[in-house]
């Protein structure tokens, strides 16, 4: 081994197996929880927002949309053209 010893390499090692069997353990009391609990766990454990946008930039969008529709109409019929 370069820069080391063959003991420090087997004492990561082991912290490395001590620590997987942890979160082992953890993931399996975790199964073991939820399996006694069929019918009545939660799909996901996101939450969701019930509104992405807000009121005020909905708002502002549709009266730039609405206002510029109603705009382009005011114009077209002032120049007399017809569409087509």
């Amino acid at each position: 081994l370069v820069g080391g010893k063959a003991g420090d390499l087997r004492e990561t090692n082991l912290e490395t197996m001590a620590s997987r069997k942890g979160s082992l353990k953890q993931k399996t009391e975790r199964f073991d929880t939820n399996i006694n609990k069929r019918g009545s766990v939660q799909k996901t454990s996101k939450k969701e927002k019930p509104f992405t946008v807000g009121p005020v930039v909905l708002a502002f969008f549709l009266f730039v949309v609405v206002g510029s529709s109603l705009l382009q109409i005011i114009r077209q019929a002032q120049s007399g053209q017809m569409m087509g």
